[in-house]
């Protein structure tokens, strides 16, 4: 078994990463309530405790609104911390796998992004998370840096779980249509992370493959049309309400959203053979794991 250290392991991804690795691996998982993130020694002490021969950061400081009043908070976390995990990686050259986001482009077009496409953030959080890349990438660490894009789970604060609580709330909402791009769940990118592992552990991977890659599920929808086939799966357990399209400049925020968010993955095929699922069959399984949870429950 090869030895992992998780970072962020109380995130909705990182919890999916803990349950999954965890008789796989050899796993060490921190949660940000046991590591701070913002401290570059103790994450360097962390890291070293643990010898880990693979990293997975899945920590971050993900509050996008919130963040352009927090930006040295979500500097340290988004931009710091992954230099400075890359620079404990590269000092043992062992490997780091660390999640970044469709944020770091600016949205514009139709066409899926591609990885050597040019970026440009439209808030601060997207440029932390970009900052975190490159950083990253200059220490020289043996890396795979898997930028992903509207992530929810079957557990966790998300999308899905919003909209089922303000389903129940009020008889009508209103959501962003005109924002598009592929919901994709915190258990496909685990399904997709597994596999990335397995060939890194068993020495399948080349330094070559370190990079960049777009990792999200097929499709592309609007977040009206993620809302709407939310509420259709899960029509058997709550009436959905009046579901209504809006433009972005009806909903404004501190922080601007990309229009744009659809992610070209033929890289990510390409390298690790991996295809990712269609966004409306990750949103099935997950409703099924969501649906049994709550009937468990109820008969408990």
């Amino acid at each position: 078994m090869s030895r992992v250290l998780l970072l962020g392991a109380g995130g909705q991804l990182g919890m999916q990463l803990a349950k999954t690795l965890a008789a796989e691996t050899e796993l060490t998982a921190l949660t940000r309530a046991e590591l701070d993130f913002a401290n570059p020694n103790a994450l360097r002490a962390a890291i070293r405790a643990a010898r880990p021969e693979i990293v997975i950061n899945a920590a971050a400081y993900t509050a996008v609104d919130k963040a352009e009043q927090e930006r040295e908070l979500a500097h340290a976390v988004n931009a710091i911390a992954p230099g400075v995990i890359a620079e404990e990686v590269q000092r043992t050259k062992g490997w780091l796998v660390h999640y970044s986001t469709d944020y770091v482009f600016d949205g514009s077009g139709s066409k899926p992004w591609v990885e050597t496409d040019a970026t440009g953030p439209l808030s601060v959080y997207g440029q932390t998370k970009l900052d975190g890349e490159r950083a990253i990438a200059a220490t020289g660490c043996r890396h795979v840096t898997l930028r992903t894009s509207w992530v929810y789970a079957a557990e966790g604060r998300n999308f899905l779980h919003t909209m089922l609580r303000l389903g129940r709330e009020r008889d009508r909402l209103t959501i962003v249509d005109d924002q598009i791009g592929a919901p994709t769940s915190a258990e496909a990118i685990t399904t997709a992370t597994r596999n990335i592992l397995a060939q890194l552990t068993f020495g399948e991977v080349q330094a070559g493959a370190s990079g960049v890659y777009h990792l999200a599920c097929g499709g592309a929808t609007s977040w009206f049309g993620f809302a709407k086939a939310i509420f259709a799966g899960f029509a058997s357990q709550q009436k959905a309400p009046e579901v209504l399209p809006i433009p972005t400049e009806a909903y404004p925020t501190p922080a601007r959203r990309p229009h744009n968010s659809r992610l070209n993955c033929s890289k990510l095929t390409a390298q690790f053979g991996i295809q990712m699922p269609h966004w409306e069959d990750a949103l099935d399984e997950v409703t099924r794991v969501v649906l049994l949870k709550a009937e468990t429950a109820s008969k408990a």
